[in-house]
């Protein structure tokens, strides 16, 4: 889990035919070897289906190339294992490799830096907003067959990066050892010494970046200035209580992270390694966020990269991220159209009361705050 724990951050973001496949088959090798250029150069400037022909025609050009390159996506993460695993089983042509499951989602982007015109750069990202309003250029714009469905507010207009899931940030504790904080000051208590781990570091992860969010409008701030969730964690850090360890399963599993700043649905899932894990969404004013989905543009699978997120946003998917315990991007319009799980959507925590979600000037002006002030405000 560690992964997003360093990036993440809400509620309410090629022209390959059947006829050029049969040529190219047709062809002499070194035309043929022309033949996939001219396909991936298609495949990377299309903008919807419609570029491929038909969805059946994306489909081919996606099991022509065979593959497909991940990143950041833990199996214990919004239930990403069972929706990779489904799409290895309906695509069994196209082999799916998981690339660092736990890095940030500034590393995601420094792996395709790094790994640009290679086989191994990754096709896709799961990105925390405010690193994903820093690297538009790397986005190939996409929308997809459902683009419609998604609110305005969750997404870039020419689908550079758009919403896909989200919740509530919380906090997960070891009701055996911890009382339950009735507000995030209770924090900074004797009771909770050496516990309170936030996960990741907010310059570069979304999970962390909305714990800081969160401890500013629960402490009489905005989103508009987040320097009172800064002088929070900086007091947290001063009463002892801040624990420096980068969370994963297994550090809340063994009782290392007793105390955990996440997402709802990302603490709820260590109930099961946990009996007496308990989750914590504050009264008042609730912090809600999605993570965003993002094609890369140098990506070496462009076909696949498109039929990924075709994949993701459809129905059968955006239930499986709520049966995750996260709230799918599609989910008000599924409601409507009878499309949603409701046993699942029924498991949903209750919403607070107020609920606020960063805008893109907000989180751009909070990335900065944070570059300047967070080591400091913590060491």
């Amino acid at each position: 889990m560690s992964r997003h724990a360093l990036r993440r951050i809400a509620p309410a973001v090629a022209l390959l035919t059947a006829s050029a496949i049969a040529l190219a088959a047709c062809s002499s090798s070194s035309d043929a070897t022309d033949g996939a250029s001219d396909s991936a150069s298609d495949a990377a400037a299309a903008t919807s289906v419609a570029d491929f022909g038909t969805f059946a025609d994306l489909e081919a050009a996606a099991k022509a190339e065979g593959k497909l390159n991940v990143i950041a996506l833990p199996r214990d993460w919004a239930n990403y294992g069972e929706i990779i695993d489904a799409f290895k089983k309906k695509y069994p042509e196209i082999e799916v490799t998981e690339q660092s499951p736990d890095v940030s989602s500034a590393e995601e982007i420094q792996a395709a830096t790094t790994n640009a015109g290679l086989d191994t750069a990754p096709d896709v990202f799961d990105l925390g907003l405010t690193v994903a309003l820093q690297n538009t250029d790397k986005f190939a714009a996409y929308k997809v067959q459902t683009f419609d469905e998604i609110p305005d507010a969750l997404k870039e207009p020419t689908g550079l990066f758009v919403g896909d899931y989200g919740g509530y940030m919380s906090v997960g504790y070891d009701s055996s050892r911890f009382p339950e904080p009735a507000q995030i000051t209770d924090l900074l208590g004797e009771d909770y010494k050496g516990s309170v781990a936030i996960n990741g570091d907010p310059t570069q992860a979304g999970a962390a970046f909305a714990a800081v969010g969160l401890a500013t409008v629960q402490n009489g701030g905005t989103l508009d200035d987040f320097q009172p969730g800064i002088d929070f964690f900086s007091e947290l850090q001063k009463a002892g209580n801040l624990l420096k360890v980068d969370v994963t399963t297994g550090t809340i599993a063994s009782g290392e992270t007793p105390v955990v700043f996440d997402w709802d649905y990302l603490n709820a899932t260590h109930s099961a390694d946990n009996a007496n894990w308990k989750v914590k969404v504050f009264s008042g004013t609730g912090y809600a966020g999605y993570y965003n989905q993002a094609i890369n543009k140098d990506a070496p699978n462009p076909a696949a990269a498109r039929l990924w997120q075709e994949f993701l946003y459809s129905d059968d998917v955006q239930n499986l991220w709520l049966a995750g315990g996260a709230r799918p991007v599609r989910m008000e319009a599924m409601t409507k159209a009878g499309t949603i799980d409701e046993t699942a959507a029924a498991k949903l925590p209750a919403a607070p009361s107020d609920t606020v979600v960063p805008t893109e000037a907000q989180s751009t002006a909070a990335g900065t705050l944070l570059g300047e002030k967070w080591a400091s405000a913590v060491q």
